[in-house]
């Protein structure tokens, strides 16, 4: 159901955004008690700012590189396995902060619906995981703005089997091979990466279907994949390869974009956000219970989606030695760099135009991103 939002989403966000409040999701199961949680301090208490149950839709299925948000979901959580929704209390630091969070799985559990969609559908959902470039894709008829980065860059990359490719370090190495880039079609990385003449567009091959048997049975391509996930799952879970591959991250060669950043219609969230940059330096530091919980409700959710706590383990650990966990430079976690998301618009904007996307005219960095609600003093030790 459309709904009437003004061209320039930051310049009221303080005085105009009121969130919804929900209620719980059906629990299925319980894990563990909340009895015995000690309130947070006032500082950290939200039950007068947001509404009694923070509603988060994710972009994917359960994965670690959603940990600073799953970080959040306390002990006596409830699963809802129908609907693929986890809600508990919201806490941090082990304390209560007075409401609940509830986590709502993307991909098969929303019909592939991206984030941006969803909320303007559910008025419920207090924030979104969208990627920048979803972002721009979006500004024309579901515009959103990013509150809070979960990871500093983008965990893709493009990836091969050193055995067959010795002498390939780098994304260029692989354009200039010739050799068949295997990707899902619809990623605009892919196009980016013709634009910048990195690869040829007579490599690309859009039918990446997530399955590893292509790479398996034909190592001579490239394939699309997360430094996060795919390393270790080749390695360790593939049973037909179990051997290490190579990679490049992609944020390397310029895909600039804030990946899965929480992005609201509109809001007022100045106790919230730093909330959650608090559990995502939590999380960098202490992986464990995150990962746990993601392992618990993938296996409750049974769907097809496979995740092991060892890919969990694997990807928390990654995401901070590869500095997609990380502080920008102002010492500050999940804020943004204005000058990066003003490139990706620069970037993407004509990549999404040409391909049919309807882009406002003037849409800006500020439309995109806002650090309104970071609090500077909260980073990664």
């Amino acid at each position: 159901m459309p709904i009437s939002v003004r061209r320039s989403l930051v310049a009221g966000l303080s005085a105009s955004f009121l969130l919804a409040a929900t209620g719980c999701g059906a629990g299925a199961t319980t894990a563990g008690s909340a009895a015995d949680l000690k309130s947070a301090p006032a500082a950290q208490r939200l039950d007068k700012v947001c509404p009694a149950t923070v509603v988060v839709q994710a972009d994917w299925e359960p994965e670690a590189e959603h940990g600073p948000i799953y970080n959040l979901v306390g002990p006596g959580y409830t699963v809802d396995t129908d609907k693929k929704r986890v809600t508990g209390p919201l806490v941090i630091g082990g304390e209560d902060t007075g409401v609940k969070i509830q986590v709502r799985a993307g991909g098969s559990a929303v019909g592939f619906q991206s984030p941006a969609s969803e909320m303007y559908i559910d008025q419920s959902i207090t924030l979104g995981m969208v990627t920048t470039d979803g972002a721009i894709q979006a500004a024309g008829k579901q515009p959103v703005t990013a509150v809070a980065a979960l990871m500093k860059k983008s965990p893709q990359v493009l990836m091969w089997d050193p055995k067959t490719h010795p002498d390939w370090k780098t994304v260029a190495d692989i354009g200039k091979s010739g050799a068949k880039v295997v990707y899902r079609d619809g990623e605009v990385f892919a196009p980016m990466l013709v634009a910048k003449g990195l690869i040829k567009k007579s490599q690309l091959d859009g039918s990446y279907d997530s399955s590893p048997s292509r790479f398996v049975a034909d190592p001579s391509i490239a394939q699309q994949g997360f430094a996060t996930a795919e390393p270790y799952i080749y390695e360790h879970e593939v049973a037909a390869w179990k051997k290490p591959v190579k990679f490049q991250l992609l944020s390397d060669v310029g895909y600039t974009v804030y990946p899965e950043a929480l992005s609201v219609r509109t809001g007022a969230l100045k106790k919230l956000v730093p909330v959650i940059q608090q559990s995502a330096a939590d999380f960098a530091n202490a992986p464990d219970t995150a990962v746990a919980l993601i392992d618990d409700i993938v296996k409750q959710y049974g769907t097809s989606w496979v995740y092991s706590k060892g890919t969990g383990q694997y990807a928390a650990k990654e995401m901070v030695r590869l500095g997609i966990l990380g502080n920008e430079a102002d010492g500050s976690i999940a804020s943004f760099d204005k000058k990066r998301v003003a490139d990706s618009l620069q970037t993407f904007g004509p990549i999404l135009t040409k391909g049919g996307g309807k882009i406002p005219a003037g849409l800006s960095a500020d439309d995109l991103a806002t650090n309104a609600f970071i609090d500077t003093k909260i980073g990664m030790k």
